[in-house]
């Protein structure tokens, strides 16, 4: 009679360490997710690793395969867990650009909640509920005031690219406070530094920290040039 097998390798490394009680951790595709989120909120995007990720939650790195592939799977499902809040807009709200305007508002919201928040969102193609959702409301917004198919479906990629964009820029500006390239004050001291007579009467609002204002400039022009076209 053989003796007990001896798990391979790749088994061992897949399997949940087990607790101090001989329990393993209890490992899912949810808890994965929330677990991912609040270390980015810790440690930031560079510093989101696979086996960082495995470490928090008590497991061995190959585990996390079973969810997720690879690290852009699960940045994608971290960026479909973000917008889970989104897809709502105005209830029977005749202005289909407000309608437009709070889903854009309420996306920078919600890439704001996270740390690298858009960076995490910027170039994943979630194909889950939570976006999904949020887009047909967008487009169903503009085709219900009249937008044809495509120009709606355009608009929307425009509201949702200039929203990324935007918040892209406005977190890299706050993360780099401590005069990074990024950091306005690193901007304020070249122009002043040289002959730029422009830039040197705009500098209040071109350094300004205050992003909302930029956000409502921005996403007005972008309303201005849909009524035109509508």
């Amino acid at each position: 009679m053989s003796g007990p097998s001896t798990p391979s390798s790749a088994e061992a490394d897949a399997a949940p360490r087990r607790t101090g009680r001989g329990r393993p951790p209890r490992l899912d595709q949810a808890r994965t997710i929330e677990t991912a989120l609040a270390l980015l909120n810790e440690v930031g995007l560079e510093a989101l690793t696979m086996r960082r990720l495995a470490d928090a939650m008590g497991v061995q790195a190959g585990a996390l395969y079973r969810y997720f592939a690879t690290k852009d799977d699960l940045l994608t499902a971290m960026a479909e867990r973000m917008v889970a809040d989104v897809s709502a807009a105005p209830a029977g709200d005749p202005d289909w650009s407000e309608g437009l305007s709070g889903l854009a508002r309420s996306l920078r919201q919600a890439l704001l909640a996270y740390r690298d928040g858009a960076r995490v969102f910027a170039g994943t193609h979630s194909t889950g509920p939570n976006t999904l959702g949020f887009a047909d409301t967008g487009i169903g917004i503009l085709r219900d005031a009249g937008f044809a198919d495509e120009d709606a479906a355009r608009a929307l990629m425009v509201a949702v690219n200039f929203t990324v964009g935007h918040t892209l820029e406005e977190q890299a500006a706050l993360r780099s406070g401590g005069g990074g390239p990024a950091d306005p004050g690193v901007l304020g001291d070249a122009v002043t530094a040289g002959t730029y007579p422009h830039l040197s009467a705009t500098l209040p609002a071109l350094t300004s920290l205050d992003f909302t204002p930029h956000f409502e400039f921005g996403l007005g022009l972008l309303l201005a040039g849909l009524r035109a076209l509508r």
